[in-house]
């Protein structure tokens, strides 16, 4: 939606980047009912509000093509940690989760999060969940995908096995329900359960779908562990970086739809410098005519959930089965046995003191957040794993962690690669209220001006014209938003005017919630939402 409320506004003086790459020129912008009504030297354009921009840069809003979003909009609507970024646009629903469809086990698992963050879920088809966050109202534009993972749940529940035909066609309707009521695509979250249960066929079958709408297909690729066993009950062994890539590469050669290979990286030291060829397997699809790309957060730590050490068979049921699980001193010897050579396969240059908590649910155990697993151990006289799968218990499943894994040399090679775009894998959260909890991991707040601050001005990994181009018209030609991500009359007035000198981030591991600096002004559809570094509260 664009042009409501918005005044007449004459950003003069500034250095446009224009988001297609182009070098920078030097340019005033008109904006009216919106929409970007003029670039040049604009003397007789009588705006409501002027901004110099002199000494600034220009450029078009940031596209957050991988986010994690989805309810925060309706718990705070003012999306704090993003906008202050630039961010003007997010992708949610990825991983395979999303907010909607909901029935089954899938609803019962958003009705616990709807009770822990005290909002009221009111929907449950992906149509009903967009009007609820337009009707409350938001301070950036949204976009979500349809949750692989949320439509098996709604279908299948926990179990580890092949859908039967009858499923099959179910989750079929609902993934075309939900494109129909304006999702973007389908996600998946292979490492995951229940996406994890799933084989390529499966996901192929409903990309199918996917593909008739234009959509696209974003995957949190299967485990990127070297070694480990064939942990999935029903899953194909994929236990390699480059298996991983092949696979959501040819689910993209399957079924016909654009493929987007979310938060690349190497995660392990033994897949360290193993991008270069995952790399060269996109530019090879891209040859071959298929549309394959990637986006990255500037980190080399990742975040999940502490459940997702253990391995595929443990969550086979659901959240309680796993829970009797951990439980049950028999299956949790085998657990143990199998969550060590994981944490251990993966971080094997650090160790259980480079995975630490970052969230809790109860009271009790908020003085474990920030702690590593090492130092939980030690509080608690276990082992790191024993301590874990005793935090899990109590916890009821619901514990997150921030995971040390990659080298920085991995992330510039993917950073400078054409065909990669970023994604804070992030939400929008803010230091206060039910949303400023725990110890996030800082991507949320600092993804995009740690690349213009540190990898731009500072190593110069890329140039100012190249980052912006990543951060905007590259996810708006991935999402098809041809109205979006360039600064050009006649497109939506999305608006980042940043601070070249200045701009960088401030959250950091240890003390995360804390905004960027540096980002002056933010409009969105021609709305001001962020004025001279603080936001106005327009929504």
């Amino acid at each position: 939606m664009s042009g409501f409320d918005s005044p007449k506004i004459l950003i003069q003086n500034g250095i446009v980047m224009d988001g297609g790459g182009n070098p920078w020129f030097r340019s005033d912008i008109a904006i009216e009912n919106g929409r970007i009504k003029a670039n040049g030297k604009l003397m007789e354009f009588e705006p409501d509000v002027r901004l110099d921009a002199s000494g600034l840069v220009v450029c078009p809003g940031f596209i957050d093509i991988h986010t994690h979003t989805d309810y925060n909009l309706i718990i705070n609507p003012k999306a704090e940690s993003k906008i202050r970024q630039g961010v003007t646009t997010e992708l949610g629903g990825n991983c395979g989760q999303s907010p909607a469809p909901l029935r089954g086990e899938a609803l019962e698992e958003a009705l616990r999060m709807a009770e822990r963050f005290d909002y009221e879920l009111t929907w449950r088809s992906f149509g009903e969940f967009l009007g609820k966050t337009e009707e409350k109202g938001c301070a950036l534009n949204f976009a979500s995908l349809v949750g692989h993972g949320t439509v098996r749940e709604c279908v299948i529940g926990g179990e580890a096995r092949d859908p039967t035909d009858d499923e099959m066609e179910e989750m079929k309707d609902l993934v075309e329900a939900s494109m129909q009521e304006g999702a973007f695509g389908m996600s998946t979250g292979l490492m995951y359960p229940p996406g994890c249960f799933s084989d390529r066929a499966e996901v192929a079958e409903l990309c199918k779908v996917v593909a008739r709408y234009g959509g696209i297909y974003a995957t949190h690729i299967r485990r990127r562990g070297q070694g480990l066993r064939n942990w999935g009950l029903m899953t194909p062994r994929v236990d390699t970086l480059l298996e991983a890539v092949r696979e959501g590469i040819e689910i993209g050669e399957m079924s016909g739809t654009a493929v987007q290979l979310s938060h690349h990286k190497a995660m392990g030291k033994a897949n360290w410098g193993k991008v270069k060829d995952t790399l060269a397997l996109v530019e090879s699809a891209r040859l071959r005519g298929l549309d394959v790309t990637c986006d990255q957060y500037p980190y080399t730590a990742g975040s999940a959930g502490l459940s997702s050490m253990l391995p595929p068979w443990a969550h086979e049921g659901g959240r309680e089965k796993m829970l009797e699980r951990l439980q049950d001193a028999e299956t949790r010897a085998r657990l143990r046995e199998d969550t060590i050579e994981n944490v251990e396969g993966i971080m094997a240059e650090y160790g259980w003191d480079t995975a630490y908590v970052s969230s809790v649910r109860s009271e009790k155990n908020q003085d474990l957040v920030g702690k590593n697993l090492k130092e939980v151990g030690d509080i608690r006289g276990k082992h790191p794993c024993d301590a874990s799968f005793d935090l899990l218990i109590e916890e009821g499943g619901s514990v997150g962690a921030v995971y040390f894994g990659m080298c920085e040399e991995d992330v510039q090679t993917v950073m400078k690669n054409r065909n990669v775009m970023v994604g804070s894998d992030g939400s929008s959260i803010a230091p206060y209220g039910l949303l400023g909890r725990g110890k996030p991991h800082p991507r949320s707040y600092g993804t995009f001006p740690r690349i213009l601050g540190r990898y731009v001005r500072e190593l110069k990994i890329l140039s100012w014209e190249e980052a912006i181009r990543k951060m905007s018209s590259l996810p708006a030609q991935k999402l098809g938003l041809w109205d979006r991500g360039l600064i050009r009359p006649g497109m939506c007035a999305d608006v980042v005017v940043f601070n070249p000198r200045t701009v960088k981030d401030r959250a950091t591991f240890d003390n995360p919630h804390r905004y960027a600096e540096g980002i002056e002004h933010v409009l969105v559809n021609g709305v001001q939402v962020i004025e001279r570094g603080e936001h106005t509260g327009q929504l």
